[in-house]
């Protein structure tokens, strides 16, 4: 007896069907459907709400905390040239994890339920929707989860008294990381360094979405050899 194909329904919630497709999945999710349009993943409001986010929010709810942590480590005795150290430093590591995460977790692969409804939530639905404004940047719930091992990690590799301006240059790495992110789907960038890499992260959606993980830039594709072939 042949399984009969599951179909997803888009008029539906979507959260709660995606697992079904299985090994289906992979290929549903990276055949993406160009519409502004917001589709909707919970039949609760409530959380229906938690995954929607302005652009906006992400400098408005996270530029005070980079400004109050590294003023922790200024208030602590941490001197200036250190801070001027510590600050890029931290965006500099941000680009890495950027690459790390958008590589190793957002597009693992997946065929479980429960496997395939994650990823979904996590990542596979701007795949599959890459022109969602609403679903482009981390809700600031997800980020402060993040925040807990990025500023662990932080007091481990330079201690508590330089950890808070560390944390603070990686915390304004994602904030550049996820403006950025919405301006290479929503701009229409004049300068041509920014209409190339808009070109290469569209080229990541839409041609070749098992290469091409870096969002900011191409550095650390070119480092880890994932560079798309060029067009």
């Amino acid at each position: 007896m042949v399984a009969q194909e599951f179909t997803v329904d888009l008029h539906a919630p979507l959260a709660f069907q995606v697992g079904h497709l299985g090994e289906a999945y992979d290929q549903w999710v990276h055949q993406p459907i160009v519409c502004k349009e917001s589709p909707r993943f919970f039949k609760s409001d409530f959380c229906e709400f938690l995954t929607r986010t302005v652009w906006w929010a992400i400098p408005v709810v996270w530029l005070p905390v980079v400004c109050w942590s590294i003023s922790r480590s200024v208030l602590m005795g941490c001197t200036f040239p250190q801070v001027a150290v510590m600050v890029p430093s931290g965006m500099f590591i941000w680009t890495l994890l950027e690459y790390i995460i958008h590589r190793f977790l957002f597009h693992i692969k997946t065929k479980s339920y429960w496997g395939n409804t994650a990823h979904y939530l996590i990542h596979g639905c701007h795949h599959k929707h890459p022109m969602d404004g609403l679903r482009l940047v981390f809700p600031p719930a997800a980020t402060a989860i993040l925040c807990i091992p990025l500023w662990n990690l932080s007091k481990l590799v330079v201690g508590p008294l330089m950890a808070p301006a560390l944390f603070g240059g990686e915390l304004l790495g994602y904030i550049i990381y996820d403006c950025t992110h919405y301006y290479l789907h929503h701009g229409h960038p004049s300068i041509n360094s920014a209409r190339n890499l808009k070109r290469y992260h569209m080229n990541h959606h839409f041609r070749i979405q098992t290469l091409g993980f870096g969002v900011t830039s191409s550095f650390w594709d070119w480092i880890l050899e994932t560079l798309p072939p060029k067009i």
